[in-house]
């Protein structure tokens, strides 16, 4: 939905930087959970009550259509998921495992409960206030941050960022320059040397517009840390 439009030809990282993959997404590299933790996963967020989605290869797998925020990640991702009861055939190739819930302090606890029982052998953060992502500890942002980077050849000092989620973080804390949404977290804002408006009110457009093609207010080196994009 993204790639054709924007005549992307560079690089793309999905799944938190987890598969690295050309524009026509054949796998340059991958970072694909290990299948027992993969297991793990599963079962905690089962044993806690949390609704469970796989990404494996290319195929979204959720155990019942009418869960909530199905129809918002359709609408997203431009692809409808694959049901499936049982997800242990796709546990082996799985390259994000998310939990999702509507109620934020209990997958905040779950959060808390799968990180304990992954230690370091998963990354455990969460995208949005209902997604808890767990990827390979390598399947990051930064890390694909740095490996994009690379592919490019291009310094990362010279790379800017822009997110929304906790996740985004990791890039923030590789990139030259970094713009946290409007709508993103007070956290995540913080971690940001800028802050843009909202995903509903151009957030994204204003950034480029000031900060990295300097047509308002100025050019990027008369911002100040916390400046707005307006």
């Amino acid at each position: 939905m993204l790639l054709k439009p924007l005549g992307i030809t560079t690089p793309v990282g999905g799944f938190n930087g987890g598969v690295l993959a050309t524009p026509d997404l054949a796998v340059i590299s991958e970072h694909l959970l290990p299948a027992e933790v993969a297991h793990r996963a599963v079962d905690t967020l089962d044993a806690r009550g949390a609704q469970v989605w796989i990404f494996s290869g290319q195929d979204w797998l959720v155990r019942h259509s009418d869960e909530p925020y199905v129809v918002l990640e359709e609408r997203t991702v431009a692809f409808p998921p694959r049901m499936a009861e049982d997800f242990r055939p796709a546990l082996h190739t799985a390259a994000k495992i998310v939990g999702v819930s509507a109620d934020f302090e209990f997958l905040g606890q779950c959060e808390r409960d799968v990180r304990a029982a992954l230690g370091d052998q998963a990354s455990v953060v969460r995208s949005q206030p209902y997604y808890l992502d767990v990827t390979h500890p390598l399947a990051n942002k930064g890390v694909a941050f740095s490996e994009i980077a690379k592919l490019l050849g291009v310094p990362l000092a010279e790379i800017a960022a822009i997110g929304d989620g906790r996740n985004d973080v990791a890039m923030f804390e590789r990139s030259g320059l970094s713009i946290a949404m409007g709508n993103a977290s007070p956290e995540v804002q913080r971690a940001a040397d800028f802050v843009t408006d909202s995903n509903s009110e151009d957030g994204f457009a204003r950034a480029i517009e000031r900060f990295i093609l300097g047509r308002s207010n100025g050019q990027v080196e008369g911002a100040k840390p916390g400046d707005r994009a307006w």
